[in-house]
């Protein structure tokens, strides 16, 4: 490598270690956003659409953000607007989005450098929320995070595939398609790559459930499915291990949404002929289970959400608001955050003075970033939904459903996002944006700086309620 060449890699090296130390956040932005502008500007050239026209910025800008922030939320048909380049494209960006903002930048850093320093490591486990490892194991975290999550991927191809194959597609399309599906389906991102998309396929359990499964597992967060495999790993060599608290709140509070969530899809729109209606018991079945996990952020359906009942889009706000698991690929508020809301309800109730589950103290500090988590995330929503209510003439129902799907990073859609003028599909942007990076991420990188009080003043307790 010539000098000149190395220098300037010093100097950018310099450059984002010097920005990480002073806030870390800021730096996750600055990466994502980078990406962001990498792939609206790929996705602009004439080679991307399939009418050989350059698309539209905003459309670009949209595509770009949706994919990167693994939304699946669409201004134009992803099936025939994008040619075969524009949907690799598209792939791509779901891959490295879904890897994640500190990941990303942590492989930055790995690339100017080509080694991982301390403030990349300190953003690694920033990401991954892996309190417990060791900052001199972050570098073989982020090998383990790609590898596992590429052999998830590479397994839900291996079981689609085939499925493709007996519905008569070329062993090409069926390894496009299931390729496709397997990194969307992972990284809860809701793009299909056909304009039907799974529509067709309402009732195949073989197909769709593999999708299913992989949304599932791709919404339980890297920490907890890291967690769940060493255990795995040290209970068949005869070690005794444990779940983590984490992993145990994910798992749980997921599994019970699912179930919530899917039974009330199914009293909703049982005799709905719009959705499930006209299907076969079976295929009602499989539809709740697919409703009780995608509005979380997997974003793929297989009827029109513009044809639910508003008892339905009311249930999946709900859904979409809480999101997947913590530093995984789903986006809201997050399960766990969910969780400990309610185990301080009931603690509360119970006149506890600690918030206890699973034989472990949670601490009140958790509760208080909790608090702050809903509430940025809740005045986020109201300001868009007042933006957009303005710029779009719609009804609130539909104008509410597609900004937690925005802020979800979900993808679920009535079809609002691409009757928008350019200016509201703007604001969707930012929200996706906001969705993925985190609301507490957001609210660090525009901070200023810490505060530390030296001095504390006397406690008065307030009436509440």
């Amino acid at each position: 490598m010539a000098l000149p060449e190395r220098l300037r890699l010093i100097r950018l090296r310099d450059v984002i270690d010097r920005v990480a130390r002073q806030s870390p956040a800021r730096l996750a932005l600055a990466a994502f956003a980078v990406v962001i502008a990498i792939f609206s500007a790929l996705l602009m050239l004439p080679q991307a659409t399939s009418s050989g026209h350059s698309a539209p910025a905003v459309d670009a800008i949209f595509t770009a953000t949706s994919a990167v922030s693994v939304t699946g939320l669409t201004v134009v048909p992803t099936g025939t607007y994008w040619s075969t380049f524009g949907h690799v494209l598209i792939l791509l960006g779901i891959k490295v989005g879904g890897l994640g903002v500190m990941t990303l930048a942590s492989i930055l850093g790995l690339a100017v450098s080509r080694r991982i320093g301390l403030t990349q490591r300190i953003l690694a486990a920033s990401e991954t929320k892996t309190t417990t490892t060791r900052l001199g194991e972050v570098g073989s975290l982020i090998r383990i995070v790609i590898v596992t999550s590429t052999s998830l991927e590479l397994v839900l191809i291996a079981l689609l595939t085939p499925r493709f194959l007996v519905l008569h597609e070329t062993v090409g399309e069926a390894l496009w398609h299931s390729s496709f599906y397997a990194v969307s389906a992972f990284n809860n991102a809701g793009f299909v790559p056909t304009e039907a998309g799974l529509v067709p396929h309402h009732s195949d359990w073989l197909l769709l459930l593999p999708i299913i499964i992989g949304v599932f597992v791709g919404s339980l967060g890297f920490p907890v499915i890291l967690n769940v495999l060493r255990v795995w790993k040290q209970r068949r060599r005869g070690r005794w291990a444990h779940l983590s608290l984490h992993s145990k709140l994910t798992l749980v509070t997921s599994a019970v949404l699912v179930l919530i969530g899917g039974i009330l899809f199914l009293l909703t729109e049982w005799s709905n002929d719009g959705t499930i209606g006209h299907m076969s018991t079976s295929g009602k079945l499989l539809n709740g289970l697919m409703m009780g996990v995608m509005p979380r952020s997997g974003g793929l359906a297989t009827f029109d959400m513009a044809q639910a009942d508003e008892a339905t889009w009311l249930i999946t706000d709900s859904l979409m608001f809480v999101g997947g698991g913590s530093a995984s690929t789903a986006g809201g508020i997050k399960v766990t955050t969910l969780a400990v809301m309610l185990i301080a309800i009931i603690a509360e109730a119970r006149g506890d003075r600690d918030m206890e589950v699973f034989g472990r103290r949670i601490p009140r500090d958790t509760l208080r970033v909790g608090v702050a988590v809903v509430f940025i995330g809740a005045t986020t929503l109201l300001i868009s939904s007042i933006l957009l209510l303005e710029i779009s003439d719609s009804s609130l129902d539909r104008v509410l459903f597609e900004a937690i799907s925005a802020f979800g990073t979900v993808g679920l859609s009535t079809g609002l996002s691409a009757e928008l003028p350019t200016l509201g599909k703007y604001v969707l942007v930012v929200l996706m944006f906001v969705g993925r990076t985190g609301t507490m991420t957001l609210a660090a990188a525009l901070a200023i700086r810490d505060r530390r009080r030296v001095i504390r003043l006397p406690e008065e307790r307030p009436i509440i309620g």
